[in-house]
């Protein structure tokens, strides 16, 4: 499929994402890496590069990095290389950041998500190990900035991908694919507001079948709401910059929630800039395939592992699964309803549609439907067994999702949903609506189907739609002969 155009133009994105690893102290040293505590209070002597120190790796940090490799289908690299990162900034202590360069821990890999029913996939550059800065605050009312140094020398996976993007859609559904994937294999808590989980996107645009164009870098978007406002307002920008005449000049950016708009913080450097070269207090670090194997031997199953294995068991289309396992609750959910009703697409639609769009309208998660697993089942089987039309089933759920009953068979019998399953009385009723609609009757016999339709509603009006739809369109055509 062809990329999308925005006034003759197309958009090429790609994601650098820092995932913050959910280790207890920071990548070089013992100090907390808990959230919220009160500034420089978290940083230690190693963190500040003190006279003396001497950096040691956390071997967690390293465990997290192959979890997110393996769940990647990347190449583990046996060995790798720490490089120091050098550029000036007031909440970098040491003057440097220790960093991965020309040889990361992890190289390679995909994420693969759908969009609007179709498969998209993202190719991965690298991922690397290395430090976080601290953090500058800036105390507008009183016209100061402050330093805190807490956040110094937690330890962050730099996730880079190909430019493979081609609207902040796109861009987004990656970026919810990867907080995914991180907090499905616990390397990251994923929370954004803390800055767990923050991205990088570097956006250009070109005239089809053109090289590349300049890209900015628009920096810690930490919502996927401001990552799709940030990214369009970036390309609109450059599109009209250069419908003007003038040229995109490559730049890192920053987004203002408040206005909507983008602007230009600094010239963006190049890999030349910052000197990198290796970090003379840290060795090589080596991974022996043991140990690669002894993680993968501990990982949970896969989310795209668990979605094949929803499409070989359950029978489920490609897109059901994928969906049902955006997180290990939802996945749970899904199995428990499918394995207590027997009915495993019925469970998929209903937790893809009614279920779905009931939380979607709260902004929560499947933790918090009213409707278990097992109600639903319940809900199912009644369907199934033909207790209950469709239309009876919604109501019943509507009782059960707004807390007036808990039980099935307890709101079918107080809401007389019953379907009539009785022939004998089924077939008065279509005998009946026959003989009092001859002229319908006439127009089915002559080829008009709408006329069969008609006779269906008039059945479902005198049995107060308690007439089973299937049995009641197998009476009729019975007796019309048709």
């Amino acid at each position: 499929m062809s990329a999308k155009l925005i006034h003759g133009y197309e958009v090429v994105i790609g994601f650098e994402t820092h995932a913050q690893l959910a280790t207890k102290s920071k990548i070089f040293s013992r100090a907390s890496t808990a959230f919220g505590a009160e500034p420089n209070t978290q940083a230690c002597a190693v963190d500040l590069a003190l006279p003396g120190t001497l950096p040691v790796m956390n071997r967690e940090a390293v465990a997290c990095a192959i979890k997110l490799g393996l769940a990647l289908g990347s190449h583990i690299a046996p060995v790798s290389i720490f490089a120091r990162k050098n550029y000036f900034y007031p909440d970098l202590p040491k003057g440097y950041q220790i960093s991965q360069f020309e040889i990361p821990v992890v190289q390679g890999g995909e994420v693969s998500f759908f969009l609007e029913g179709e498969k998209k996939t993202v190719r991965l550059v690298r991922a690397h190990l290395e430090e976080d800065a601290g953090k500058s605050l800036h105390e507008d009312f009183l016209g100061q900035s402050g330093i805190d140094l807490n956040r110094a020398g937690t330890p962050l996976l730099e996730i880079v991908t190909e430019p493979d993007m081609r609207s902040s859609e796109e861009a987004v559904a990656y970026a919810k694919e990867l907080h995914k994937l991180v907090t499905w294999i616990g390397v990251c808590d994923g929370n954004m507001q803390e800055g767990s989980f923050r991205c990088d996107a570097n956006v250009s645009v070109r005239k089809p079948g053109q090289p590349l164009g300049t890209r900015r870098e628009i920096k810690n978007l930490n919502s996927f709401k401001n990552m799709q406002q940030a990214i369009d307002y970036e390309i609109r920008w450059q599109i009209e910059e250069i419908e003007d005449g003038r040229a995109i000049q490559q730049a890192t950016v920053l987004f203002n929630p408040d206005t909507g708009e983008t602007r230009a913080m600094r010239t963006k450097e190049d890999a030349a800039d910052y000197r990198y070269f290796p970090d003379p207090d840290l060795p090589p670090l080596v991974i022996a395939p043991e140990w690669v194997e002894r993680v993968r031997a501990d990982m949970a199953e896969l989310p795209r592992v668990m979605a094949a294995r929803f499409v070989q068991d359950y029978g489920l289309p490609e897109y059901d699964a994928t969906l049902l396992t955006q997180s290990k609750a939802m996945a749970a959910y899904f199995e428990a309803a499918a394995q207590a009703s027997g009915q495993a697409k019925l469970a998929s639609n209903w937790i893809m549609g009614e279920i779905s769009r009931r939380l979607n309208a709260q902004d929560s998660g499947i933790e918090s439907a009213a409707v278990s697993a097992a109600q639903l089942a319940a809900l199912i089987g009644r369907i199934q067994d033909g207790t209950i039309s469709n239309n009876a089933a919604r109501q019943v759920f509507e009782a059960l999702w707004s807390g007036e009953a808990s039980d099935v068979d307890a709101v079918i019998e107080a809401k007389g949903l019953k379907q009539m399953n009785d022939s004998g009385a089924l077939e008065k009723i279509v005998d009946e609506v026959i003989a009092a609609n001859p002229g319908n009757v006439e127009q089915f016999k002559a080829g008009k189907d709408k006329a069969f339709n008609a006779l269906i509603g008039q059945i479902m009006k005198a049995s107060k739609g308690k007439a089973n739809p299937q049995q009641a369109t197998d009476l009729l055509r019975a007796r019309l002969g048709g």
